[in-house]
């Protein structure tokens, strides 16, 4: 099972600052080897960058999202996307 969560990033002195989303195979430990990076996510800058092309791939061939990852994609509007993509397919 492939799923969307953080992976820590970033300087010693500022460690678990800054962090990736990855799809990563949900047996793998956090910081493990991920299959794709598809976003980025600074909660101190409150910046985030998402690959949505990518994101939906996966989501469409059944990854699931951790919490946090489900809330930021929320906020950028990956599901209704998601959903346009479905309602486009079976019409």
């Amino acid at each position: 099972m492939v799923k969307l969560r953080l992976k820590r990033c970033g300087k010693k002195q500022r460690q678990w600052v800054v962090y990736r989303i990855v799809a990563i195979d949900a047996r793998c430990r956090r910081d493990g080897r991920a299959l794709r990076k598809v976003g980025f996510y600074d909660p101190i800058k409150n910046q985030t960058y998402l690959n949505v092309p990518a994101i939906l791939y996966f989501l469409e061939r059944g990854a699931q999202p951790t919490g946090t990852v489900h809330d930021i994609s929320k906020k950028a509007g990956v599901f209704m996307e998601l959903c346009l993509n479905q309602q486009i397919k079976f019409n």
